[in-house]
């Protein structure tokens, strides 16, 4: 255990109001790759970059298009919890972790065992008709072909907050509530890049902000950093 991991330890040890604010370098671990990141893929298979595909403008007059890329590089229902996801689960049930918030979209939070993940972006399990409202697990979504529809004839769209789209006012809120009350915040696997997510972290009042990253963020202002997988840090605490 390093210097920095024993710190964390120690910080985590005596805090019982500890926020965890992860993206997605929490779930590569899990087996689910970083959309952000090019690679050849992307250009073989679509002519357009994820960022376009996962806007609002490109789901309304690509449709059928925005599903194709969505059900190949957006599903991934088999990944498990990695120990990032159970250690925090672990460390709320203790009473230490008051809240998960998360850029994440893959359930896989929940599916550890925390309960009060405040979810960002949304998720892929939740989707519902544009048309009359019914809701829809994610099955309805990766069984279908082309544009998945409704009983009713809507299309049936994942309560995902596209690229254009705003954050739910709800969810936003009780973050910043969070991370205002927190004696230590952690972000974890994120480049703090994406907005208004990554501007959340300004609302932190302690002296305790932790960066857990592959690679070290300039201007986070972290009190502790380090540059590790994060699965492999949380394993340690």
């Amino acid at each position: 255990m390093t210097d920095a991991v024993k710190k964390l330890k120690e910080w985590v040890d005596n805090s019982g109001n500890i926020v965890f604010f992860g993206g997605a370098g929490v779930s590569t671990e899990s087996g689910i790759p970083d959309f952000r990141s090019t690679d050849g893929l992307y250009h073989q298979q679509y002519d357009y970059p994820p960022e376009t595909i996962l806007s609002h403008s490109f789901y309304e007059r690509e449709t059928e298009e925005f599903y194709r890329f969505y059900r190949d590089k957006m599903l991934y229902l088999d990944a498990k919890p990695n120990a990032a996801h159970q250690k925090l689960a672990e460390l709320e049930a203790a009473g230490k972790l008051q809240a998960v918030i998360t850029q994440n979209i893959d359930g896989l939070h929940q599916l550890a065992g925390s309960r009060n993940v405040l979810e960002l972006h949304g998720s892929v399990l939740r989707n519902h008709c544009q048309r009359c409202g019914a809701f829809y697990g994610v099955e309805a979504v990766q069984n279908s072909t082309g544009i998945p529809r409704c009983r009713c004839g809507g299309v049936i769209k994942p309560d995902v907050v596209l690229y254009e789209e705003g954050l739910d006012e709800n969810v936003l809120a009780r973050s910043v509530s969070a991370i205002r009350q927190a004696d230590v915040l952690i972000i974890g696997g994120t480049s703090l890049t994406v907005y208004p997510a990554a501007g959340l972290v300004r609302y932190y009042r302690g002296n305790k902000l932790v960066v857990i990253n592959k690679t070290s963020l300039e201007g986070a202002g972290a009190d502790l950093t380090i540059c590790e997988p994060i699965g492999q840090v949380m394993a340690q605490l």
